[in-house]
């Protein structure tokens, strides 16, 4: 799965893109947590002080917010 990161986040992070490997089956929640054991410096960027995404960051999956859907327990197509 790509991630690509935009702004203040593209720049903490070192890239704009990075991959992470998640199973079949993964949520976008699985993959934001392989994303921050990638770039753990991006955990206080992303999540609030309760541990929910922020609400100035926007998770898309396929070009659409994850908020509109099942959020973080959103399924993600397989590569």
């Amino acid at each position: 799965m790509q991630w690509k990161l935009f702004a203040d986040l593209a720049e903490v992070a070192g890239d704009r893109e990075i991959r992470v490997d998640v199973a079949p089956g993964a949520t976008v929640g699985d993959a934001l947590d392989e994303l921050f054991d990638a770039r753990p410096v991006l955990r206080e960027r992303v999540l609030d002080d309760a541990g929910n995404v922020a609400d100035h960051i926007n998770v898309l999956r396929n070009g659409e917010s994850v908020r509109s859907g099942n959020g973080l327990e959103t399924t993600l197509d397989a590569d």
